[in-house]
């Protein structure tokens, strides 16, 4: 490891061999902690590569735990890390979209530069982490919804849990987290927290031919905020969005905040599944699953799949997917 620190602090990258051979041995724990911590370090330093995203993410999809759960799969993730602490939007949105008919296989972690990620605020809410193939199929059966929590699925991401705590700052890590569903769904919307992170995604899932829509309010949220103008990147190009385009005025940004702890995060989460959400948490959610149904190219145009959504949340579907997931 020494070698590849040096070499990285002359400036150089990796190619994507190399960058599949590290990632490969660190979840294999052949180097320490210091030596780790500062192979990270080099990425908060300097943007990471096409081609060291690619390695990263081809070491992760290698190494992960197996598991087929059919195809016509959805998620909704995000990169996180946008410093903006707002509620569980994206797995809000993920049991709307189930509710709405759409089947989520919805990958997700503990928060590490936020106070409650996805897995966070569903282990919260009782729910049971699990790996077993079977048992996530009957999940889906019955909730139209599974979840996927990453280090049971990554052992390089349960390797290096500790680190990522420790340092309680956006990593690399943050930017694979969305590329490597092992379900690997058919439909991906995945919310990023700035333009360079979107080009990057482009292109390799561009490379790889996957249906995509990649999501970023240009206010630096990573999903659509409603507090700015959202830019859509999919297969077939891009666009630029306004709230109103989207079937709502512009919302303040304290209107969308999360808790200020892991139990308050689940209540606000549980209140807006219960239909007691203000109009502002409602809207952001409603969107952003619209999106989600709009990118399958099942459900009609967006105004359409916005009308799924609202209803989903307003007649208790989505609540009902939740409930049968967690009971």
């Amino acid at each position: 490891m020494k070698e590849i620190l040096q070499y990285l602090f002359n400036h150089n990258t990796l190619t994507k061999v190399e960058a599949k051979s590290i990632l490969t041995e660190i979840a294999q724990n052949k180097f320490n902690e210091s030596e780790v911590t500062a192979f990270v370090t080099v990425f908060l330093m300097r943007s990471i590569t096409l081609e060291e995203l690619e390695g990263f993410c081809e070491a992760l999809m290698q190494l992960a735990v197996p598991v087929n759960l059919g195809e016509n799969l959805a998620d909704i993730v995000g990169t996180g890390g946008d410093g903006k602490n707002t509620f569980n939007i994206s797995t809000l949105s993920s049991f709307i979209v189930a509710g709405a008919g759409q089947k989520v296989a919805k990958h997700g972690n503990y928060g590490v530069s936020i106070v409650s990620g996805s897995s966070n605020v569903l282990e919260e809410l009782g729910y049971k982490f699990k790996n077993n193939e079977d048992e996530l199929k009957q999940d889906l059966e019955k909730a139209n919804l599974c979840f996927l929590h990453a280090p049971l699925f990554h052992p390089a991401l349960k390797t290096v849990a500790p680190l990522r705590k420790g340092l309680g700052l956006r990593t690399f890590f943050n930017i694979l987290g969305p590329l490597v569903n092992p379900t690997q769904p058919e439909f991906s919307v995945i919310g990023v927290y700035n333009l360079e992170i979107a080009r990057l995604y482009q292109y390799l899932l561009q490379k790889q031919n996957r249906n995509f829509s990649l999501v970023h309010a240009l206010d630096g949220y990573d999903e659509v905020s409603l507090t700015s103008d959202t830019k859509i990147i999919t297969k077939n190009g891009e666009k630029i969005f306004a709230p109103e385009d989207l079937g709502f005025h512009k919302i303040d940004a304290d209107k969308i905040l999360g808790g200020d702890s892991k139990t308050e995060s689940a209540k606000i989460f549980k209140t807006i599944l219960d239909g007691q959400g203000t109009f502002e948490q409602n809207a952001v959610v409603t969107a952003n699953a619209a999106i989600v149904l709009e990118s399958t190219n099942k459900f009609g145009d967006y105004n359409s799949c916005l009308n799924l959504a609202k209803e989903s949340l307003e007649s208790g579907k989505a609540l009902n997917c939740l409930n049968a997931l967690i009971n």
